[in-house]
């Protein structure tokens, strides 16, 4: 058969590429992006218990009422905005199936999407799906940070949608309110949608605020925002995420999600339910997670990485500069090889595979794994 590919440059991923090298040469693998570590035992008792109980038939399409109500609540906790639990808010399965779907609600074939890079691997062939052009805006090393008046540039009367993630994957960044405010500048008087990834929203340190797109109500009928029970909760098996947005665009998400999906796992939502009506489920990942990326770096101090310790998320960038000049891939292939430690280039979030000597660990390992890392890494 003549099969014409909607994406002919996509194999497989590096992700996959390089958990399959640690693999083969047994190393220890921080190049995944999730934890090795098991979610809580009275997390799993609820997933249990209402599959026991019969909770086993479709869901709502939206999502089950009472876990929307209780996301309605958090969110106007945290950021004082009112999103109603009935026209608001969608569970999803996972937030990239949400990522998706809003790409495919709102996309047109011709339309300009800008991406902030290095970005999550999904984006780009969402849109080149829908059959519309990606515009990518590059952040580079050593402070990944956005110039809004060069970004600027990049709008133009095409641009249908601007995707950016905060906390940022792989980055490990944080976009400040000045950011937002920047940002909103841009697109208030436009048709411009924003898609925000916050799968990290819980994972921010030092002190630091998460600046939700949802807490700025100007921008209101301009955002959608993606979260992660996944990455909530240290289930990304579970594939169960949420989108927040405005009923006017909601209203066109789920049109979409309804043929895309319908709806999400019914006990594992009864589940999540309860366990997130303590906020403390969630509150506490911040301490949590900080305390494995102090303990990583000082695990690494004595090597010769250049680091700068991570604002965000559970993944943390090592500039390897003054250890090699070769490919930030073969470097990655070389310290699966030969020190036996498994990380992620961070030229394969770019769509120009722009170089900048980085490389990427994830720190959702146990400390055990996390110190014998640490060991093979200062050898270096």
């Amino acid at each position: 058969m003549n099969i014409k590919s909607k994406l002919p440059n996509v194999g497989n991923t590096i992700f996959s590429v390089m958990s399959a090298l640690a693999n083969k040469h047994g190393a220890i693998n921080l190049a995944q992006g999730f934890p090795n570590f098991d979610c809580d035992d009275r997390l799993k008792a609820l997933a249990q218990q209402y599959i026991a109980e019969g909770y086993n038939q479709y869901a709502p399409m939206p999502g089950l009422l009472r876990l929307r109500e209780i996301l309605s609540q958090k969110t106007n906790k945290l950021y004082q905005q009112n999103y109603s639990p009935d026209n608001e808010i969608t569970i999803t399965v996972g937030a990239t199936q949400g990522i998706f779907t809003t790409i495919a609600a709102f996309i047109q074939p011709g339309d300009e999407v800008i991406i902030i890079e290095p970005a999550y691997d999904s984006y780009q062939p969402a849109v080149e799906t829908m059959g519309a052009k990606v515009v990518p805006y590059e952040m580079k090393t050593p402070d990944w940070k956005i110039d809004w008046t060069s970004f600027a540039k990049l709008i133009s009367p095409k641009t249908r949608m601007i995707i950016f993630n905060t906390p940022h994957n792989p980055t490990g960044t944080i976009l400040q309110d000045e950011d937002i405010k920047a940002l909103s500048k841009l697109v208030v008087d436009t048709d411009i949608i924003l898609l925000s990834d916050e799968v990290y929203e819980h994972l921010v340190f030092d002190g630091e605020q998460h600046c939700s797109i949802l807490a700025y109500p100007e921008l209101r009928k301009h955002s959608i925002a993606t979260f992660s029970f996944g990455k909530m909760l240290h289930a990304t098996g579970w594939r169960t995420g949420y989108i927040i947005a405005d009923e006017s665009l909601m209203r066109e998400f789920r049109k979409v999600h309804q043929f895309n999906v319908f709806s999400n796992n019914t006990p594992i939502q009864h589940a999540i339910a309860d366990y997130i009506e303590d906020e403390e489920a969630y509150l506490g990942l911040s301490s949590f997670f900080q305390k494995k990326r102090d303990l990583f770096l000082d695990s690494i101090k004595d090597s010769p990485f250049q680091t700068t310790p991570s604002q965000g998320t559970y993944f943390q960038l090592v500039d390897y500069s003054e250890i090699s000049d070769e490919s930030d891939t073969d470097f990655a292939i070389r310290m699966t090889k030969e020190v036996g430690v498994a990380v992620i280039p961070i030229s394969a979030f770019y769509g120009s595979r722009l170089d900048n000597k980085v490389v990427r660990f994830c720190f959702a390992k146990t400390d055990e794994v996390l110190l014998q890392a640490g060991e093979l890494i200062r050898k270096i």
